[in-house]
Parts: C-alpha cells; sequence; structure tokens
C-alpha cells in the first residue's frame, strides 16, 4: 500500500500546482482589460470547474481503493497468519536438521 500511498500524494501534488497555476492566471487575468480579460475569466471558470471534477473523481477513486484494500487485508490476513506457522515450522525444522549435520559431523 505504500507505493499507492505515493501514488495518491504524488497526484494530489498535482492537483494542487494545477490549482496555483489557475491562481496565477486569475492574477494575470486582472491586469489585462477588453476582450482578453473576459476570455481569461471564461478560462479560468472553466479550469476551475474541471478541476474540482477531478478531484471529485480523484477522491472517489481513492476511497474505492481503500476499501477495497480493507476488504481484501481482511480476507487474506488469516490465511498469511496460517502461511506464517507452517513457515516458522518449516525453519524450524531447517535449523534442526542444519544443527544434526554440524553435531554428526
Amino acid at each position: 500500500m505504500a507505493t499507492n500511498n505515493t501514488s495518491f500524494a504524488e497526484v494530489e501534488k498535482l492537483l494542487q500546482e494545477i490549482g496555483h497555476k489557475i491562481e496565477e492566471l486569475v492574477e494575470k487575468g486582472a491586469e489585462m482589460s477588453g476582450e482578453a480579460k473576459v476570455e481569461v475569466e471564461k478560462k479560468v471558470k472553466d479550469l476551475k470547474k474541471d478541476k474540482a471534477s477531478i478531484e471529485r473523481e480523484f477522491a472517489k477513486r481513492k476511497k474505492e481503493f481503500e476499501e477495497n484494500y480493507r476488504s481484501r487485508k481482511e480476507s487474506i490476513s488469516p490465511m498469511l497468519e496460517k502461511s506464517k506457522e507452517h513457515f516458522l515450522a518449516g525453519i524450524k525444522e531447517l535449523t534442526d536438521v542444519i544443527k544434526t549435520l554440524i553435531r554428526n559431523n
């Protein structure tokens, strides 16, 4: 999940950068006049709408991923614990075999 948390953090950072760029456009648009100002304001409005839509979709997908991860983790955890027990028993057997070999040599 660490990799996915990193991926989520990268997307969130990208969304923040987009927000900063939009704010820069707002500032530049305020300096303009006439038809150019109207056009920039329209573009900024569209960008803000698109950004909000992307943020909602991202939040939805992130929530779905986290719920899916939790449910799978809950169903897999008992099997992992059982595998862990078998693995530790195998390690104990190997250790005993190695000790026996060392004693016999």
